[in-house]
């Protein structure tokens, strides 16, 4: 089959690797359908010191079950299922607190020899505890938000929930890429009051508005601070959805966050040390967010999917087929494409 692989920064190439097989009989096998370029992907394409050896990329998509081992009770061939873009058991302690990230017995796909999700087919350990399978054909239109499932939907749920974003929560949310956009639409889905969207691509900041964002700031540094402080009567907002993963976007974080309020990462910290000093301390200011959990989110969120109440794969502005994919990842790392879908 193809698959990508990632030999250095900016060296993406889609190349033959061996099928995908059942090694154990907690596994399945999967036909990728739709999967997709994560934002954490352009990470390792702009820095990854190049090697002789590509490494497998990819840990978002959906597809359809083609075999599953002798331990996996229901799911059958011909079903259509979204990946979590961990894979986990779904049933050891740390799973059923709600952090399958932790999994004892999961791990991370394009890692220890398991198959990424940019290719054309996959081997799903755990596939019981793992796949969550989908009442729609693979031809449905609801795909692209239903792919948005397996990460970036419930990377901004977890932030906001984290956060505590709540019905007459104020929110201001850091980042106007695709997990910024999807932290509005969840705080919006969650009863916020008011959200304020820090970014300054347009076309991205109408997203957020549809999303539900009130209000948009463009401007950065201590001008975006002080326009935020503006906005909120000088107090900042009673929650901050920090979905950058940059040392000035966590220091805005800080500065516009209401006294006593709480700041949630789920960018992907690009940073050695938080930069909480004595002032956020006595300003009582909580620090929280983290890696979501998304496996713990999907069946919660699925009905709104599927109901059409919410449409987060509206971040989706580029669709590539698997040979165009080194295409979007360098469209994505030019900022001329939000969030490449791959449709093999």
């Amino acid at each position: 089959m193809r698959a990508t692989l990632i030999y250095g920064a900016g060296d993406v190439r889609i190349e033959t690797v061996p099928d995908p097989e059942l090694r154990e009989p907690s596994d399945a096998i999967v036909r990728v359908v739709r999967s997709c370029i994560c934002g954490s992907d352009l990470w390792p394409y702009g820095s990854r010191p190049a090697t002789g050896d590509g490494e497998r990329i990819g840990h978002e998509f959906l597809g359809v079950v083609e075999d599953v081992g002798r331990d996996v009770s229901g799911l059958a061939a011909g079903d259509l299922v979204v990946a979590p873009f961990v894979w986990a058991d779904n049933t050891c302690d740390f799973c059923r607190e709600g952090l399958q990230t932790s999994c004892r017995h999961g791990g991370m796909w394009a890692r220890d020899g398991i198959d990424g999700g940019q290719g054309e087919a996959v081997r799903v350990p755990q596939a019981q505890g793992t796949l969550v399978k989908l009442p729609v054909g693979e031809d449905s239109a609801l795909l692209p938000s239903l792919l948005a499932l397996s990460d970036v939907f419930p990377t901004g749920h977890h932030c906001a929930v984290t956060a505590g974003v709540g019905p007459h929560t104020s929110v201001t949310v850091i980042g106007d890429g695709a997990v910024g956009l999807s932290a509005v639409l969840a705080a919006k889905r969650l009863g916020a009051e008011r959200i304020i969207l820090m970014g300054r691509h347009k076309d991205r900041t109408d997203l957020g508005r549809e999303f539900g964002a009130t209000d948009v700031v463009a401007e950065r540094g201590e001008e975006g601070v002080e326009r935020v402080r503006e906005l909120t009567g000088g107090d900042g907002t009673h929650t901050v959805l920090e979905c950058v993963g940059l040392r000035p976007a966590i220091e805005t974080a800080f500065a516009v966050v209401r006294d006593g309020g709480t700041v949630s990462r789920v960018g992907a910290p690009q940073y050695p040390d938080v930069p909480a000093d004595f002032g956020v301390f006595f300003r009582n200011i909580t620090l929280t967010g983290g890696v979501a959990p998304a496996r713990a989110y999907i069946d919660e969120l699925l009905p709104d999917v599927l109901d059409g109440r919410v449409q987060p794969g509206k971040v989706f502005d580029r669709t590539v087929t698997l040979d165009q994919v080194p295409d979007g990842y360098r469209a994505m790392a030019d900022r001329s494409a939000l969030k490449v879908l791959i449709q093999p």
